[in-house]
């Protein structure tokens, strides 16, 4: 394990509307506020997109991603980090939770949802840590880097 400390800066609530995709605008709102690294909070609905669920088979490596369809509009929460690319750009990892008519699903946003009429977001920055993502060779995935 590898840990790093720092502290709370700006704290900034979102409200987020309808069609705007994830996760570009947060990433594009961090970069004009100038937000390296920061924690980051959705609760809201999401109206169509994909996510990532899970590789097809967790022997092999590179692993092949599996997708499923977000259709129709979810109740939708999720948590994530916003850290610096490798050319220094933010990225946004989160995860969230997707509910409708008693069905769920989970998995990564990163390749992108809409919000249907409203979504919640919460960015809260973090201060004096020497977070990156770096590509990871064996995986292919930009891995959390604590320096």
């Amino acid at each position: 394990m590898k840990s790093a400390e720092g502290s709370l800066g700006r704290v900034f609530v979102l409200r987020l509307e309808n069609g705007d995709r994830l996760p570009e605008c947060i990433e594009r709102f961090a970069a004009e506020k100038n937000i390296k690294s920061a924690y980051c909070a959705l609760v809201g609905a999401i109206g169509s997109g994909s996510i990532v669920v899970g590789p097809v088979d967790e022997a092999m490596i590179p692993p092949q991603v599996m997708q499923a369809d977000i259709n129709g509009a979810h109740e939708s929460v999720g948590f994530g980090l916003l850290v610096p690319d490798a050319e220094g750009a933010p990225r946004l990892h989160m995860h969230a939770a997707f509910g409708r008519g008693g069905s769920a699903k989970a998995g990564c946003i990163r390749p992108g949802i809409d919000v249907w009429t409203t979504g919640e977001f919460l960015i809260i920055e973090l201060l004096g840590m020497p977070l990156a993502r770096r590509r990871d060779p064996a995986t292919g995935f930009e891995l959390l880097a604590v320096d």
